[in-house]
């Protein structure tokens, strides 16, 4: 026997040593974030700051009040204000809410009226645990609610008393002096309004003992009717039920993005919040804590909490569980509500042994599955966050950092999107919301989560020759800041592919509107010159006044986008260049898109601003002529626009080739723009204007357009006269007067990007 004892007590050390856990302090917040406001309790995914919770749904201020001998924090919601009396993870919500109230004199005048209007947008109102009340002997309480689809649910009661005396001692809320009434079942209520008010000549009858009528909203069993408070209602607020719950998605939903899962501990499970939408998290059984935590659930020693064995059972704690061991010479599983421990034979003892040897292996193989499972996840994490960095060196994201070092741009005003969010605001890059494909990449339409629409370019997969366009896209937007370029949002590097998002621009490109078989909108006169004179401000903003000089190197009439004002918004600057100060011109394999592409840059390789002069030309003779740059459909005369263009104009056939669809405009203005464009499209560069030259020469005819007593029929000399009297480009005087909006086509905004037919 002594031998049995022996190994019974070893076995207990065994056990003790696999499976107690040392008491530790329980978690409730974040590490390193304030579990207090005051005295009140702050436990995630609520929190004080951005950082210590959830979300900016779960921010609770915690504001410091003062008074002449103390002062102390105080915890409220930040959408109204309220006082936060108490959290719990069940998804309760305790806030102090105020009392609305209506004061008459003795001559039935309102002396004060107090109503209250709330909005509940994250945490609505619990309809089963709140009920409104009315204290008074001639009041009428009234409760306005409404769900979160604007419709109203309207209820109230009504207190009536003529005596003090008519009311008796613990009397309830039955309508005697006071009444109650349930809220609206069945519904999420967002927003409430409620109020009291007199019913039979403003507490005219009543005024010496009840001047006062009171409506309040309280939790259920919170109040206690008084006939004292008919006089005067000590106090100014009562605790009120709200329900919280994670997101709006159900559990099974939820499962599915393990990364925006909120229950983290393995020891949590998941249920569906049932007055609201959203989920909530708990503990296993045997388990307390905070399962919206790491870790956060923790092991109760139940041998400490609620010892239930028999007198002489040694309690040993076990993970969600307890036991109760028997002495050596008894058996049973000594609980005060199992069999009791009894005298055994030694053969029952030896089985028990063998018995409790097998649940130590047991317990051991499951505490080696659970400590393995757990290093793979670890290092699943870490092979993540590697994946992660090499897509960022892959896409270039070094590189990137250093040329926007190097050329002092910064993308301060563009965020970093999470892949998850992207594939979530384009249905996982459905094919169905391409908007266009271009030879760097794929555009897609998205809805991010605050419902802005955007464009969302996608670099070919496996193509490394397209990282230097990707990286020189944003290098390049990086030195832009002009209100007609489309503005980049942000971008993400930790992909397979990068990508980059956009403003998006919903009235397409140019070139649909002049060429497009489903033209549904034709482009006035006036809205063409103003196109022309927007895109001639980028360009001439591209070559004279950005920081660094930057060549466009890609203008056509598909990368000049409409908003919806058809405001020009110039796009693509993948195959751009940023020219050095000490440079006039740079040597470059030649790019760009048959029909617009310089002649003289085609056979030199040698890229000038005059370059994206040329191009431009080609934009102006189809905004004039309303045909393609280069279409095989014309006779081979005909095929290439800028040579067809070019020798009408020296045969003065320029009527012959206007678009027919100009119709209310100004001969002499198009003379005007068709010379303009003639000089655009001289073979020798050197013949050509300068961009800002052609940018003044538009502003100039558009203002004379705007102009009632310039249109139509102004001399030359006329024409010289007020072209001297506009601004210049650079504000100085003696080119361009006063009295004109020309320089809005310069003004500078936030840093702008471009995409590849982003509409």
């Amino acid at each position: 026997m002594p031998m049995v004892v022996y190994s019974k007590q070893l076995l207990m050390v065994v056990i003790t040593v696999f499976l107690v856990k040392a008491a530790t302090q329980q978690l409730l917040s974040l590490p390193n974030c304030p579990t207090k406001c005051g005295s009140v309790t702050i436990p995630f995914p609520f929190g004080t700051t951005k950082d210590c919770s959830l979300d900016n749904t779960f921010l609770i201020n915690c504001n410091k009040t003062s008074s002449t001998s103390t002062s102390t924090h105080v915890p409220s919601l930040p959408q109204n204000n309220q006082s936060v009396l108490n959290i719990s993870l069940d998804g309760e919500l305790h806030v102090a809410w105020p009392v609305a109230s209506d004061c008459y004199a003795e001559k039935s005048e309102p002396v004060n009226q107090t109503y209250w209007g709330i909005n509940m947008t994250h945490f609505p109102i619990s309809s089963t645990r709140n009920k409104l009340i009315a204290v008074g002997c001639d009041t009428v309480a009234f409760l306005a609610t409404f769900d979160s689809g604007g419709n109203n649910y309207s209820t109230g009661c009504v207190a009536l008393c003529s005596r003090l005396s008519d009311i008796m001692a613990n009397e309830s809320c039955t309508g005697t002096g006071c009444c109650e009434i349930s809220i609206p079942k069945g519904h999420v209520f967002t927003k409430l309004f409620y109020s009291s008010g007199g019913l039979f000549n403003n507490h005219s009858a009543v005024h010496d003992f009840n001047p006062c009528g009171y409506a309040f909203l309280v939790e259920n069993g919170a109040y206690s009717f008084e006939s004292t408070d008919l006089l005067k209602l000590e106090k100014e607020e009562f605790p009120v039920l709200l329900n919280w719950a994670v997101g709006n998605l159900t559990c099974q939903q939820a499962q599915k993005d393990l990364s925006n899962y909120a229950c983290k501990d393995n020891t949590s499970t998941c249920y569906d919040a049932t007055e609201r939408p959203g989920y909530l998290c708990r503990c296993f059984h045997g388990y307390q804590g905070n399962p919206y935590l790491i870790h956060g659930c923790q092991d109760i020693n139940e041998c400490i909490e609620y010892n239930d064995c028999v007198e002489g059972a040694t309690c040993i704690n076990l993970p969600g569980s307890y036991h109760c061991l028997c002495p050596a010479e008894y058996e049973g599983n000594g609980k005060m509500n199992g069999t009791r421990c009894s005298p055994k034979s030694n053969t029952k003892s030896r089985k028990e042994i063998i018995l409790i040897i097998a649940l130590s292996l047991s317990i051991s193989l499951v505490a080696l599955l659970v400590g393995s499972f757990y290093a793979y996840l670890v290092m699943k994490k870490r092979k993540l966050i590697k994946l992660k960095e090499q897509f960022f060196q892959q896409n270039g994201g070094l590189h990137l950092q250093q040329q926007l070092v190097r050329h002092g741009g910064s993308t301060e005003t563009a965020r970093v999107f999470t892949v998850e969010e992207l594939n979530k605001a384009t249905n996982n890059f459905d094919e169905r919301k391409i908007l266009g494909q271009g030879g760097q990449g794929t555009v897609y339409k998205g809805v991010l989560q605050d419902k802005r629409i955007v464009a969302i370019k996608k670099s070919k997969i496996s193509d490394p020759n397209q990282i230097e366009p990707f990286i020189n896209e944003v290098i390049v937007l990086s030195q832009i800041n002009h209100r007609n370029v489309v503005k980049l949002l942000g971008c993400c590097l930790e992909t397979e592919v990068p990508l980059l998002v956009y403003e998006f621009i919903p009235n397409g490109t140019v070139h649909d509107h002049l060429h497009g078989q489903n033209q549904t909108l034709k482009l006035t006169w006036k809205t063409r010159l103003r196109i022309a004179k927007e895109t001639a401000g980028v360009l001439a903003y591209l070559h004279s006044t950005a920081s660094t000089p930057i060549i466009h190197r890609d203008v056509k009439s598909t990368n000049i986008l409409l908003d919806r004002n058809l405001t020009a918004k110039v796009s693509d600057f993948g195959a751009s260049r940023i020219v050095p100060l000490d440079h006039s011109q740079i040597t470059t394999l030649v790019q760009g898109t048959l029909g617009y592409l310089d002649p003289e840059y085609f056979h030199t390789s040698h890229l000038t601003e005059k370059s994206d002069v040329y191009s431009f030309g080609v934009v102006l003779a189809e905004l004039l002529t309303g045909k393609q740059a280069l279409s095989f459909n014309r006779p081979e005369e005909d095929r290439n626009l800028a040579v067809y263009f070019v020798s009408s104009m020296k045969e003065g056939w320029l009527h012959h080739i206007l678009d027919t669809n100009i119709d209310e405009a100004n001969i002499e203005q198009l003379k005007e723009v068709a010379h303009i464009a003639e000089r655009c499209l001289r073979v020798n560069s050197d013949e050509r204007p300068t961009m800002k030259e052609v940018a003044m020469e538009l502003e100039g005819i558009l203002v004379i357009e705007e102009h009632s007593w310039g249109s139509g029929n102004l001399s030359s000399e006329e024409t010289d006269n007020l072209l001297r009297t506009v601004p210049s480009i650079n504000g100085e005087d003696g080119v361009y007067g006063s009295g004109t909006n020309c320089s809005d086509s310069y003004s500078t905004n936030q840093m702008s990007m471009s995409t590849i037919g982003g509409r």
